[in-house]
């Protein structure tokens, strides 16, 4: 007799059913799992040997086999413990076969019979519900499986209250779902003083879904804009809520089960490796890229992080998710996220600002910003200039508008554009979308083209700033691309140019004198 249960594999943020099947045979004492199993879940043996001992089962005196189906499939993780803890004990008859037929089970074992929490139990749910099956899974993983649906749920401290539930002793209440949390930030665009452009490019950036690159010197407030933008955007809506919650869990990142509607903001380290910025590794799990899935990526210090960590995320910025390749299988993690970059204009962080000279001249700035690749910045929509603050802006008054209201116009330009362009930002459009939607005028499209080429603009670019013009005219409640949203939209990708002298270029300038930025 073979002795089933279901439980599941990941993949990328998906789970993947996995059959168990256990069966005693005749011979000598063997403990034997097969079917591409790594080592933790090897080691399974010895945990559910020493918890059955604890609870006062023993294994039988034969030969036990447990093959994790498809065996081509690769099993990793210590969440196969219970499922084969059950198998085992179907097999052995402490549990009836047939009732535990009907679950998925995951969870790691204790010595002492403890079920552990494990990652990725709301895809397992999901997985479960949608395979019309229960779920098995460690008590604190419950509040987060509840999320999944009215599918049956045991959620149990220990291996004894589990048996006493299939024995008809003791009774296990379907656990509630956890909390759902509120933003409760604090920040508010009020505490910027000045920086009136950098705010109207942010609005801009959170309307559209825009990526955007700050160039500035240290202390002109870069990194207090970019933490002020996920209070910009709204929050998360359900299918949004459920793709990010599921990432989260197989990273093992919800608490007590607690979802949130608010904006993942994710701020990796410039010192952050490939692996850890897109994922993958010996294990693979969701990288930064990822958890950032339907918020905010920001990179502070943008050329200090290495050129194949930057060049890593040219393909996620295109298409929206991650594929990490491995030698046995490929993984998939959705990472569409709004990427919002700072840097300063040279490793001194002096050039151009007004009465300071850079101390290594311009070679400074030049070998500072050939760090970052031209195919990465053409993926960037907007790109402005954030110069220092002065003490008069410091000693001026809080701004009488606040958070609060850019998000009210941000949310009304986000209605118009999701209704007419199909669900997606304008950020997100097709090539194609944009010629029905982003059509300028007669005084626009001229406008466009002379700047593409005075500026040089790759097709990229070009189409880009037709992007950004587009959300311009959702925030100005326009239907149509004027001429002043081509203007303004190429105002804010205009490059940083004669960096010592602390001028900026216009349309006009000689081509010879491009930076990188104005690609």
């Amino acid at each position: 007799m073979v002795a089933r249960i279901t439980t599941v594999a990941f993949e990328g943020a998906e789970a993947r059913k996995v059959d168990v099947q256990v069966q005693i045979l005749p011979g000598k004492s063997n403990f034997a799992i097969v079917g591409l199993a790594d080592k933790a879940v090897s080691e399974a043996r010895e945990r559910v040997r020493s918890a059955f001992a604890a609870v006062g089962l023993q294994l039988p005196f034969k030969r036990l086999v447990i093959n994790l189906a498809p065996a081509d499939l690769p099993k990793e993780g210590a969440h196969y413990d219970l499922p084969i803890a059950l198998g085992v004990m179907a097999a052995i008859g402490a549990v009836p076969a047939d009732a535990i037929a009907d679950f998925v089970a995951i969870g790691e074992l204790a010595l002492d019979g403890t079920i552990s929490p494990v990652p990725g139990a709301l895809p397992a749910a999901v997985c479960a519900s949608a395979s019309n099956l229960g779920l098995i899974c460690p008590e604190p993983n419950g509040a987060e499986a509840a999320w999944a649906g009215d599918l049956p749920l045991l959620a149990p401290h220990n291996l004894i209250q589990l048996i006493n539930h299939f024995k008809g002793t003791q009774v296990l209440s379907r656990p509630k779902p956890g909390e759902m949390l509120e933003d409760a930030s604090l920040l508010d665009m009020r505490d910027v003083r000045g920086q009136e452009t950098a705010k109207r490019a942010l609005e801009v950036t959170a309307a559209g879904g825009h990526n955007m690159l700050m160039v500035g010197p240290p202390g002109s407030g870069k990194s207090m804009l970019a933490a002020r933008l996920p209070g910009l955007l709204p929050p998360l809506e359900a299918r949004e809520l459920l793709d990010v919650s599921m990432v989260h869990s197989v990273a093992g990142l919800l608490d007590k089960g607690a979802l949130s509607r608010a904006r993942p903001y994710r701020t990796p380290h410039h010192s952050a490796s490939m692996a850890a910025m897109v994922g993958g590794g010996n294990k693979a799990k969701p990288g930064e890229a990822s958890l950032a899935h339907c918020g905010v990526l920001f990179l502070d210090e943008l050329p200090e992080f290495t050129a194949q960590v930057l060049d890593s995320l040219r393909q996620p910025l295109e298409t929206g998710e991650i594929s990490v390749a491995r030698v046995n299988a490929h993984v998939r993690y959705p990472a569409r996220f709004q990427l919002i970059a700072a840097m300063n204009p040279c490793r001194c962080g002096t050039a151009g600002a007004d009465g300071v000279a850079c101390r290594r001249g311009e070679r400074c700035a030049v070998d500072y910003q050939a760090r970052i690749s031209g195919p990465f910045m053409d993926r960037i929509d907007i790109q402005i200039d954030v110069p220092a603050v002065t003490p008069a802006d410091l000693a001026l008054p809080p701004s009488t508008e606040g958070t609060a209201d850019i998000a009210a116009r941000v949310a009304r330009a986000r209605s118009a554009q999701l209704a007419r362009n199909g669900g997606v930002t304008n950020a997100s459009l097709r090539t194609d979308q944009l010629d029905h939607v982003a059509e300028p005028d007669r005084e626009g499209r001229a406008l466009l083209t002379q700047a593409a080429e005075t500026l040089g603009l790759t097709a990229r670019g070009y189409h880009r700033v037709l992007r950004v013009a587009r959300t311009l005219a959702d925030l100005s409640g326009s239907e149509h691309i004027h001429r002043l949203h081509i203007a303004e939209s190429l105002s804010l990708r205009r490059a940083r140019r004669g960096l010592n002298s602390g001028t900026s270029s216009r349309m006009g300038s000689k081509t010879s004198n491009r930076s990188p930025y104005s690609r």
